[in-house]
């Protein structure tokens, strides 16, 4: 039986690490469908339940990512591997900063966005959010449209990082993919 890798080692991401991250991009492909989803319905009751559990899930996500923060700064992530040129460390370096700045930002303007339409935001009905600003259509639209163009930023941002996992698993062949890949076989800490 193995030891289950809590923290993050030099050479590994430990288990809670690998949970927030897989779980927070998960609900994001279920944020971002609902909400394709939602841009679609006709003004109804089915869009005012389906915008509501997206805001709720939306501040879930943005609890997550700030727990996963405060996780990082506890447990220094693994180093890269030696053999990474160091443009691409850069690279990644920023590419993590625009996606955390992101995952922050989006339910943070969806917050907005609701504020300036006068549309409560309730946390899965446990908790009604305080408005951030006061109702405007005019701001309600241009945060909106804000709120959009982050969105698919993130979509494009996201699929740079996933490449680049790919590029060093299928090219660079080195561990900086499996080592955040949840019970990979052989990848116990060296």
């Amino acid at each position: 039986m193995q030891n289950i890798q809590w923290k993050n080692s030099d050479s590994r991401y430990g288990v809670i690490a690998q949970a927030f991250h897989w779980l927070i991009v998960v609900l994001i492909i279920i944020q971002y469908q609902m909400g394709k989803i939602a841009e679609e319905l006709p003004q109804g009751l089915d869009k005012l339940i389906l915008m509501s559990r997206h805001k709720s899930l939306g501040i879930t996500i943005l609890v997550l990512v700030i727990a996963r923060l405060a996780w990082r700064l506890m447990n220094k992530p693994p180093a890269l591997p030696d053999t990474v040129h160091p443009v691409i460390r850069v690279s990644g370096k920023l590419t993590h900063l625009v996606l955390y700045g992101l995952l922050l930002a989006l339910p943070v303007t969806g917050w907005l966005a609701s504020s300036a339409a006068n549309s409560p935001v309730s946390w899965w009905g446990w908790l009604t959010l305080p408005d951030l600003i006061a109702p405007s259509e005019t701001r309600f639209e241009l945060i909106g449209e804000l709120h959009g163009t982050l969105t698919r930023i993130l979509l494009v941002i996201a699929v740079i990082h996933a490449s680049a996992a790919m590029l060093h698993h299928f090219v660079f062949k080195d561990q900086v993919l499996r080592r955040m890949l949840p019970g990979w076989p052989g990848m116990s800490d060296r």
